[in-house]
């Protein structure tokens, strides 16, 4: 009896492991860029482009870079490179409509699935100066920059 429950115990923890860890996003953007913590440190400062924050409102409300734009993608999608954007929704009437706009799209960190999803959306869109800054708010605290709630 004992066994069985130490067990049940190790698979579901080694079940909850596995589906906590979401893979890696790409490191390139097809018609777009990917930027450090430093390059969008140095966006931000200037104020030379608009910062998207794709996470949930929840998190925005926690913590987001100074002057970001909440506009939370909606993912239902798998979490892979040529995802189907059908089955996600992401609302463009947040984001500037100047397609030549410099934008800065941005979630939590590499595996943060929502910022890359929309940045790659923003590009077929016609969005001609998008970036993905796929260190996200981790790297972007992790360097003890600014934040705003």
């Amino acid at each position: 009896m004992l066994r069985r429950a130490v067990f049940a115990v190790l698979v579901s923890s080694l079940s909850f492991a596995a589906l906590a860890e979401d893979p890696a996003t790409p490191t390139a953007l097809k018609g777009g860029k990917v930027i450090s913590v430093d390059d969008a440190s140095t966006l931000s400062k200037a104020k030379s482009a608009t910062f998207v924050d794709t996470r949930s409102p929840l998190n925005f409300g926690k913590g987001h870079i100074p002057a970001a734009v909440s506009a939370a993608y909606k993912e239902k999608s798998d979490k892979v490179e040529n995802f189907n954007a059908a089955e996600d929704s992401f609302d463009f009437a947040k984001i500037p409509a100047d397609k030549s706009a410099a934008i800065v799209f941005y979630s939590d960190g590499p595996t943060g699935w929502k910022s890359y999803k929309a940045a790659v959306l923003a590009i077929k869109e016609g969005y001609k100066n998008v970036s993905y800054f796929r260190g996200g708010y981790t790297d972007w605290t992790a360097k003890n920059l600014p934040s705003e709630r």
